[in-house]
Formats: structure tokens, sequence, C-alpha cells
């Protein structure tokens, strides 16, 4: 079963939402989802473009929505997303990371064995069925992972459950703890944010193109989250190599990260939420157990490479590549640095990932049901 956005569950129609016309529905999600973002923005919350939507998202999906955003515009969401990751993206933070490596790698390969340790002791105690814990315990590339377990045997519906958890919590503790970094007296200073200021229409429309084609090529690619990766890679070398100047408007930006909060949150169906009800305080707990172990690894980036606090603790955050980006740019941390380190865990977690899953799911077949065994 996909959870793939333009096919999501079926909706009993004795839920309220469900009677409400499709076109009823997308008014209702996008003014209210206008509404609570202008409000977090207000109260200085970051990525509230992508909060607020994401939010209304959960309630509307957990209440019986049956819409969901097109697959095309989700797909280009993560074209544009990936086109803003690599603009951000500089020469002298490649350096670093080639002189640093052995640490960033470090870092990353811990935060890989712990979550698989912690997806270990959900198989080993039997608080989800089969092999869903150890996939759905990776930490980062949730739809990748997704897609990797439905075709290894696992049950998808747990594995996104997991998945999503992650990324909502994960989404919800970096906003509030960047929010609790920033200085109020500064961000008053600031003063009222221009969302609609003046610029180039033609490296607007030259980005637009590029992401566009970015995302064909990563849709053909076969890559997992190939409509994110290849725009990454692709702007990246040409941002850096001085080819390309990246013009992506705030305005148009948050209409991305609404998109990619609605996708989210309309993952929490009420079917997907019955049928993990009995784990879900265990599966929280696992969570909040990785998200406080990367937090400590987070030290070692703040002692040895003399990164600030609140960059390390984003850096080492095990949330989604996309979702995390987002935090990023609408906080005073260096943007580059957290974008590598999440980079090199989403590519260590699509390339170990699904070998570690393996592994553990053998260990422990002797307790899982004979359908679950196909790995």
């Amino acid at each position: 079963m996909s959870l793939d956005p333009v096919e999501m569950p079926v909706r009993p129609p004795k839920n309220r939402l469900s009677r409400l016309p499709k076109a009823a529905q997308w008014v209702l999600m996008v003014a209210v989802s206008l509404a609570l973002s202008v409000l977090l923005h207000h109260w200085n919350v970051p990525a509230s473009l992508l909060v607020g939507p994401m939010v209304i998202g959960i309630i509307m999906g957990t209440n019986g929505a049956t819409i969901a955003p097109p697959k095309s515009l989700y797909l280009g969401a993560q074209a544009v997303l990936g086109t803003m990751i690599g603009g951000s993206m500089t020469i002298g933070i490649l350096t670093s990371f080639a002189q640093d490596w052995p640490l960033i790698i470090g870092v990353t390969t811990m935060t890989l064995l712990a979550s698989s340790f912690l997806g270990w002791i959900l198989c080993v105690r039997q608080v989800l069925p089969g092999t869903a814990g150890i996939w759905g315990s990776s930490p980062g590339a949730a739809s990748a992972m997704v897609i990797m377990a439905e075709a290894f045997g696992a049950d998808a519906r747990l594995v996104a459950f997991m998945q999503y958890v992650r990324v909502v919590i994960v989404v919800a503790v970096a906003s509030s703890v960047a929010n609790f970094w920033v200085d109020p007296t500064m961000a008053a200073e600031i003063g009222p944010y221009d969302w609609f200021p003046s610029f180039d229409l033609g490296g607007f429309a030259i980005t637009l193109g590029l992401a566009a084609i970015c995302c064909y090529v990563g849709q053909k690619s076969g890559l997992p989250s190939g409509p994110l990766l290849v725009p990454i890679i692709i702007t990246t070398i040409l941002h850096v190599s001085g080819v390309l100047d990246v013009v992506l408007p705030e305005w148009f930006l948050g209409l991305t990260y609404a998109m990619i909060g609605w996708v989210i949150g309309l993952k929490f169906t009420p079917p997907v939420l019955r049928h993990a009800a009995d784990a879900f305080p265990k599966v929280l707990l696992s969570i909040f157990i990785l998200i406080g172990f990367c937090a400590g690894l987070s030290v070692f980036l703040v002692v040895f490479l003399d990164v600030d606090p609140l960059t390390a603790y984003l850096a080492t955050s095990p949330g989604g590549l996309d979702s995390v980006a987002i935090i990023a740019a609408s906080t005073n941390v260096d943007l580059s640095f957290i974008l590598v380190l999440q980079a090199t865990r989403f590519f260590m977690v699509l390339a170990f990932g699904p070998s570690l899953a393996r592994l553990i799911a053998k260990r422990t077949a002797h307790l899982t049901s004979p359908s679950d065994r196909q790995l």
C-alpha cells in the first residue's frame, strides 16, 4: 500500500469533512492555514509557513478530509526546495566539509546506528508487527523509507505513521528551540517582513525552468526522492561554479512550504491512526529518545568545529531534509553547514538504511510472522 500524496487511503463517510465537496475542503484548508501561518509568523515561530499548513493538514486528515495535493504540484514543490538548498551551498562550506569529514561522517553514522538500535528494540518488544519498527525508525528520507519498506514486505501504513510522526515532532521541537534561541530585541529591530520585494524576473524564470527540468529528470531517474535530490545536486554545481544565481521570492517559497506541510499533514488519516493507536506511546518515546540522542551529538560539533549551538542542533536534528531546511532558512544560522550534514545523513540513510533493516530483520526473524519474513 503506497502512501503517495495522490493515493491516500479513502476515509469512511461517517467523518464530518468527507461530507463537504472537495472544493469546499480546499477553500477551508487554504483559508485556515493562511490564518494560522500569519498568527505563527506574528509570534516569530520559525518555519511558520510549513508548521501552519502541516497542523491544519493533520486536523483535516484525521477528521475525514478527502483531498490531497496533486502529485505534480508536490513534486514541483520538492524541486523548488531542492533548488533553494542547492543555491545555499558555497565553495567555502564544501571545503570545510572536506576538512572535517571524519567528524561529520562519524556523527551521521552514530545517528544511523542509534535509530537502528531503537528499531531493533521495537521489533524485539513486538511494539509493531513484523519489521515496521525497523523501517520506521530510520532518521530521514521518510518517503523513500516508506517505499522501500513496502517493497520488502513491511506494513507501509505503520512505517509511514512512524516516519511522519517523527517529522511532525522534530519540526515542532526544532521550531520551538529555534524560537527560544531568537533574541526578541533583534527580532523587533528587523521590522515588518517584506513578502513581496522586487526581484529579477528573468532570473526567477531561469530558476523555475531549472527546477522543472531537474524535477522531470529526478522523477525519471528512479532515485528515491529524485525530484528533491537531483535539483540539489545540479543547482549546487551550477551555483558553486558561478553559472547560476538562484532567484526565489519569499512569497513563492511560502507556497512551496505550504504544499509540503499539507502533504505531510494529510497523511495522518483515521485508518492509519487506528492501526497504530496501541503502539503510539512507545513510538513517541522512541522518537523523543532519538531527538535527545541527536541533540547530544550536536555538542561534538560545538566543541570540535566551533559551530554555534542552534546550527549544531538543527544540523543533527533527525527530521526530513526538506523540513529542517525550511526551519533553518527562516532562522539566523549557518544554513550551508546544516544542509551539508543533513544531506550527508540523507544519502547515508539511502545507502545503508535498507541493508541495516534487512540485517536487523534477519536477527529478529523468529519474532515476526511468516508473512513479514520477506526480507
